[in-house]
Formats: C-alpha cells, structure tokens, sequence
C-alpha cells in the first residue's frame, strides 16, 4: 500500500508551479505539500501564503516532511539543500541536472550511509521516463550507446534554421520570445546542459561516475548561415547531441556536438521543443523514446512520477555501478566531422588522420575527415574563439588503442585505430 507523503518543495519557477498543478489534479495518487521555500518576498505567487517560507530549516527541521523536492537554479545552493536532507533521512526528488553532474560521487555515498532514496528522472529529458527505463528495463543488458536530442531549447532553434531557414541569432530570440530560451542561454546552446545529462545517463546507462570536466561539449553559438545551407543541400538537419558509446568491453566514451542527422534517422523528424533518446542494447537492439523535453507540466509530469514512486519506497539500485567497475572513460576515439574554418591557420591547428572533402572559397571553407576526439576537447576554446564550426557527419566511433612497443631497447606507446 503506497505511504501518503509529506513533501517540502524548493523553488516555486516555471517547473515548481507545473508540480504542484500535476499534484493537485492528478487522480489515484495523494501527497501533501506541507511547505514551499522561495527567495523573493516581493514576488506574488498564486498559492496560499500560509504555504510559503524564506527559511530553508522550516523544511529540514520538520520532522513530517518525509520528502524534499529540489527544483531551484543554483546548484552549488541545491547541493547543500539536498545533501543535508538526505543526512537528516529525507528523500529527495530533484531536476537540478547540474547539481547531479558536478556531485554524483558524494551523492551516491550519501545515498547509500543514510539509507534514502535520491530520484531525478526530470533531470533528463524532460517526460521521457530514460532513467528508469535503464534501471528497470536494461539493468541487466549490456547497452551498446544512448544518444539523442537531449535539450528542447537548441533543438527549437536548430529547427528554426532549416525548417524556416532563418540565422542562428534570429532563431535564439524567437526561442528568448517563445519562453524556451533564458536571456543568458549558454547553459543550453554551448551544450553544457545536455553534458550533463549525458554524465547523468552514463552512470546509470554503463555503472560509471564521470568527471564532467573530461566530457567535451561543443554547441551551436558559431553556427553560421554557410553551415545551414550545407545542411540543407545534403538533405540533413542539424542537431545538437549526446553521444554515451560502448566501444568494447572495457571502454566507452562520452561528449556533446551538433550532429548532421538524415532522413533515414528516428530523429530527423524530432523537432521543435522535443527531445528524443535512442537506446541500443546488446541483444534488444534499438528503443527509441520520444517526448516533450520542457516545459511546466511535462517537467512537473516527471517530478510527480518520482514522488510517486517513493511512496511505494523505490530507490535506483545502480546495478550496472557493480557490474561495471571494469569499464572505463575514454576520449581516445576517431570521430569523422565537418570542420568551417576561416583561413589556412585555422585548418593547420588540427590534425585530421583522413581528409575526405575539402572545398575552399574566400568567404566559406570547410573540410569533412577524421580526427581524434581529444584533440578537439584541447582545442576547444580555439574552436570558440574563432568561431569554427564543428558537426559531426556519422555514428561511426573507433577507438584509438595505445600499445607499447619495444625499438631498440626503448618502450615507446604507439596508437593503433581498432575498426569496428
């Protein structure tokens, strides 16, 4: 018989407000909201006052409340929230996919010393249920990749630029007016936020806690018009996207870059405010799940799935975190991308092993080749700086294998490419 809960919110934004509007018109399941914290006392808020503190401990302190529910901005601020409920044996939902990715060791730890669940399906594209779809579903089979449309905000914009064919700037201040975008969105369009969730969906994709930091992140502020009509005369669409790859038994690799998709991809139709995941397992083949990637109710939709399922007592058991210890990070991968450059000494900055196009102009240069990820991760800031384009062309991955060899007495590491 499920437990009725006693739940103290954090944040009362635009997902905070479409949870208590799912709570408060959903039918089967009954949960109280005892407290909500928010910052701003000048603000009007349409709920009753008596719900609404400035204090944080009005919510620690109170032994009834059996469950936190995260869904501020700060992270650092989050951090502390629910890492001291869950020291004084609350249970925490959270969206705070940042928070996740820069704490998930000590996080992880505090779940398992205090005995309390930790869930954040909302953390991860939106109403796609992928996290538990990987605890539950493939918690026992080995998984190939996950990849996908991860943020609905870049895949609005990218949309705007080929279905509407208009420029990148134009298509972000259509997505600021619309409500999709921040007035500072270089959280979503340098793909910072689908980094992390890709380091979210790895721990529980391939059992392994990654350093967010090691995972590169390229996003679509240096796309430019010559890029969206390349796209379009090949017949593609451009989208931003996670890539979480096996590449044998004891690797696998993980970043984020804008991907030319084709008509043959489960994706290509995926537009708009839409996300969409690809699941592909070892013996099940591909899965592919698609839904609304923000918004209010979609987002509260996900919280709310959480908070229901504390009340039957659920927890992620991590079973691929014990299986896994074997496997490791790796940003050592060939990766065949399309590179727009400016001038000769942008193309000589970067070491392509194979250059399979190149075509030159005075105003528009670009070449397609393969090139190690790790060197793209080192030049990253070069890339920003001089406003490159980088997409990638296809889903091939091969890892780069270094062996030792032995000439004339001396041990030197060489690299040998495995193709897959």
């Amino acid at each position: 018989m499920a437990e009725k809960l006693k739940i103290g919110l954090f944040g009362f934004g635009c997902v905070g407000q479409g949870l208590y509007h799912v709570l408060n018109n959903s039918t089967g399941f009954k949960a109280s909201l005892e407290c909500i914290v928010v910052k701003d006392k000048t603000k009007k808020r349409p709920i009753a006052s008596e719900l609404i503190s400035y204090n944080k401990w009005d919510v620690l302190d109170n032994g009834d409340i059996s469950v936190v529910v995260e869904l501020i901005d700060d992270a650092e601020e989050a951090f502390e929230i629910v890492s001291e409920a869950m020291r004084r044996g609350k249970h925490v939902v959270t969206a705070n996919k940042k928070m996740l990715a820069l704490h998930l060791n000590e996080l992880y730890a505090l779940q398992n010393k205090f005995k309390v669940s930790l869930l954040y399906e909302a953390a991860a594209c939106g109403s796609i249920p992928i996290i538990r779809t990987l605890e539950e579903y493939f918690d026992n089979e080995d998984l190939k990749r996950v990849t996908g449309i991860f943020n609905g905000t870049t895949n609005f914009i990218l949309t705007q630029t080929i279905n509407e064919r208009i420029s990148y700037p134009d298509a972000l201040l259509l997505s600021q007016e619309k409500g999709f975008a921040e007035s500072d969105p270089t959280n979503d369009v340098e793909g910072y936020d689908p980094k992390y969730k890709a380091v979210i969906l790895a721990l529980h994709a391939f059992g392994k806690i990654i350093d967010e930091d090691k995972v590169l992140n390229l996003g679509i502020t240096t796309l430019q018009d010559e890029d969206i009509q390349y796209a379009s005369e090949k017949g593609y669409k451009i989208k931003l996207m996670p890539v979480i790859e096996r590449l044998d038994d004891d690797k696998f690799s993980v970043f984020v870059a804008p991907r030319f998709i084709s008509k043959n991809s489960q994706l290509y139709n995926v537009d708009s405010e839409f996300n969409g995941v690809i699941v592909e397992g070892k013996f099940s083949g591909e899965q592919f799940l698609q839904g609304r990637g923000a918004g209010s109710l979609p987002t509260g939709a996900a919280v709310l799935s959480d908070v229901s399922a504390l009340s039957y007592g659920y927890r992620y058991e991590f079973k691929k975190y014990a299986q896994s210890q074997h496997v490791e990070f790796t940003n050592e991968v060939m990766v065949e991308i399309y590179l727009r450059y400016n001038n000769p000494a942008d193309l000589e900055m970067f070491d392509f092993k194979e250059i399979n196009q190149k075509y030159t102009e005075e105003k528009y240069s670009y070449v397609v080749g393969t090139i190690n990820l790790n060197e793209l991760r080192t030049k990253r800031k070069y890339i920003l700086d001089n406003k490159l384009f980088i997409s990638l062309v296809s889903n091939k991955l091969t890892l780069i294998v270094k062996t030792p060899v032995v000439e004339k007495g001396v041990v030197e590491e060489k690299s040998k490419i495995l193709i897959q």
